[in-house]
């Protein structure tokens, strides 16, 4: 299974870093096909919601990238080309191996965060069920 990331340059600097999910190919995902953007923070979301109700050893996630958000730094801080691709690439093995895990596969916040528009963080955990 391979989930790849898609990140589009915003229009203005002064919107964070998206990546969008654009395709999963596991029969326990409801859709095939289906884009959803996410932030960094969502991928963090994910990760603690996990590590909280599953029983699963989650993977980590790229570094954060405080230093990249300071102003005068002469370059284009986080919208760098290449901390984008190295920020795409961490965040793409993250979700590669989080969904591939059976266990996880089953966990609602993670169909919640490939799948749904709009993830919902008062949702009650609970297991998906094999159709």
């Amino acid at each position: 299974m391979r989930i790849p990331l898609l990140y589009s340059k915003p229009a203005s600097l002064n919107i964070s870093l998206t990546f969008s999910i654009i395709r999963t190919n596991l029969p326990i995902f409801k859709l095939k096909e289906s884009t959803v953007r996410r932030r960094y923070s969502d991928f963090e979301w994910l990760r603690s919601e996990l590590e909280r109700e599953s029983k699963v050893v989650v993977p980590p996630l790229p570094g954060k990238a405080f230093l990249r958000q300071l102003p005068f730094r002469g370059d284009d801080g986080i919208f760098d080309d290449n901390f984008i691709e190295e920020r795409k690439q961490g965040l793409e093995q993250f979700i590669n191996k989080v969904a591939g895990h059976p266990l996880a596969q089953n966990e609602r916040c993670l169909h919640m965060f490939l799948q749904d528009e709009i993830i919902d963080k008062s949702y009650t955990p609970s297991k998906i069920r094999h159709a």
